[in-house]
């Protein structure tokens, strides 16, 4: 990970040993040749890559992708780069882009803090959704938060003029760090009125993470950041 964004030796992520699906393991072998961004430490020609000049969003940690496909169903005119350390995640959503005949998704199956540093082109996106982070909720684990002051002005580099970061999560003190840290950011203007929390997004598919909150009874804090 960029010590630009973290502590030498600190992720925002644990490696999890999940169960990979014969399907999902077929899906990675056969379909990520066409729908799969290798890892490389320089610019991405996303034209290229998508084969078109289109809008386009990314998804960081899209667990197991219901979001991301759904938006990419309803969108087709634009296009949809998610990005997810767990395989298994990965070759879900390479099944369902199969199954649904999708093909305006493109996949990374790498660190999201070098991917944004090293692959993604400055002022490219009209949008980038980080929903429902690890909250690493533990005092001493805070270091690893993704979202902290160094990856968020990463991530407004990337926008373009009028483009936002939207971000939420489950946990109220990270909501309170997030809020803090995306006002922090001079590139960024919050979309609130109250330079607070926004409603959430009725286009938004709700996660496995947000359901799985709602079941617990814990709330939800969407926020919603413009690039000035």
């Amino acid at each position: 990970m960029s010590i630009l964004t973290h502590p030498r030796g600190v992720r925002s992520f644990v490696l999890r040993a999940g169960r990979m699906t014969e399907g999902q393991q077929r899906a990675l072998d056969s379909l990520w040749p066409r729908f799969g961004l290798e890892y490389s430490p320089q610019r991405c020609d996303l034209d290229a890559l998508f084969g078109r000049k289109a809008p386009r969003i990314v998804e960081i940690g899209f667990g197991n992708g219901d979001n991301l496909i759904q938006m990419a169903q309803r969108r087709p005119e634009a296009d949809f780069l998610g990005v997810e350390v767990h395989r298994p995640g990965v070759g879900r959503v390479l099944l369902e882009i199969e199954r649904l005949g999708i093909t305006n998704i493109r996949l990374s199956n790498h660190d999201a803090v070098e991917v944004v540093a090293e692959q993604l082109p400055e002022g490219s996106f009209e949008e980038l959704l980080v929903l429902f982070p690890d909250p690493w909720h533990k005092k001493r684990h805070h270091k690893r938060r993704l979202l902290n002051a160094a990856f968020v002005a990463l991530l407004a580099t990337r926008l373009h003029s009028g483009g936002v970061l939207r971000a939420a999560t489950d946990w109220e003190d990270y909501a309170r760090q997030m809020l803090e840290v995306l006002r922090g950011c001079p590139q960024l203007e919050n979309l609130a009125p109250d330079d607070g929390y926004v409603p959430r997004p009725q286009s938004r598919q709700p996660t496995r993470f947000e359901r799985r909150g709602e079941r617990l009874g814990h709330g939800v804090w969407d926020l919603a950041f413009r690039r000035r």
